[in-house]
């Protein structure tokens, strides 16, 4: 059985603080009618290097993409037996893609806070490409090349993503997914209760308030109602977001949060250790059958 997880806490503070569109312009500032196009930064090395103990039992960003490269490869073969076309998507680059954990804890990159504020960063270009591409294949299929490819519950027709799936996962253990995701959203409310975090959060505030900007916690921060502009970071917005990564910084809020994490997450793999062991196996089998197909010549 393929299970994709994903990483619940990081995906609602996406939601809230804006959505990534595919394009590598930067935000309007007041004033101006369009905005001028900018580079999309590189995720920075505070994003990149924060990591949890339940990333290994978990997909990336760029696992996810490695599991859906091998896919591509799978359907273009299914559809070739049925006579049908099927466009496969060149991958993004890597250095491009998303970390895991870039907002986990608001907005930890100065370059990010200084461009976008509290908003969700734009995608870099090879992953917005990658992004649209697929949302073009898809909307180009014929209904015939369409059900092909996903099925039809309808006509109880298996398509060829499902054949991709069954192929990736042949062997890997079943996996209690929303148990795994009960612990997650668990575990990471139990770390905002740890003491040192606490204390953190307290030095952080003050730090914030000392610029005049009142918050009891990053995350009241990045999802304050006020930054959920459609038309762009304010200069406000954008100054509480420097103000909030500069504040982590000398408060070393991320280490420590980190730290209290890692804690809590690595007694939870004690307390439920044949759970998490069939993730690390289903999760690594899954992963070891997609590089496989994306290594065929």
């Amino acid at each position: 059985m393929f299970v994709r997880l994903t990483i619940a806490v990081s995906a609602l503070v996406v939601a809230v603080g804006g959505c990534s569109v595919g394009t590598a312009e930067s935000p309007p500032r007041p004033g101006e009618t369009t905005a001028p196009a900018v580079q999309v930064p590189l995720p920075g090395d505070e994003a990149r290097t924060l990591v949890v103990p339940f990333d290994a039992y978990n997909f990336s960003p760029a696992e996810t993409v490695t599991i859906e490269g091998a896919e591509d490869l799978l359907i273009r073969d299914c559809m070739r037996g049925r006579r049908m076309p099927w466009k496969v998507v060149p991958l993004p680059a890597a250095e491009d893609i998303e970390p895991q954990h870039r907002r986990r804890y608001g907005v930890i990159e100065p370059r990010i806070a200084r461009i976008f504020g509290y908003q969700t960063p734009l995608d870099r270009p090879s992953v917005a490409r990658y992004n649209a591409a697929r949302k073009d294949r898809r909307a180009q299929l014929s209904p015939a090349a369409r059900r092909a490819a996903y099925g039809d519950p309808a006509e109880d027709a298996v398509g060829c993503l499902k054949q991709a799936r069954e192929h990736l996962s042949k062997g890997a253990p079943n996996v209690d997914a929303p148990l795994f995701n009960k612990l997650i959203g668990q575990t990471f409310d139990r770390s905002q209760r740890d003491g040192d975090v606490v204390a953190a959060f307290r030095a952080w505030s003050a730090c914030m308030k000392e610029k005049g900007i009142h918050y009891p916690a990053p995350l009241a921060a990045i999802t304050d109602k006020r930054w959920m502009n459609a038309g762009g970071p304010s200069r406000q917005e954008i100054t509480a977001a420097e103000t909030d990564v500069r504040c982590k910084e000398r408060t070393d809020l991320v280490s420590i949060w980190a730290a209290a994490e890692k804690r809590i997450q690595q007694d939870a793999v004690r307390a439920h250790a044949a759970h998490f062991r069939a993730l690390k196996t289903s999760k690594d089998q899954q992963l070891k059958a997609a590089r496989q197909v994306l290594a065929r010549p």
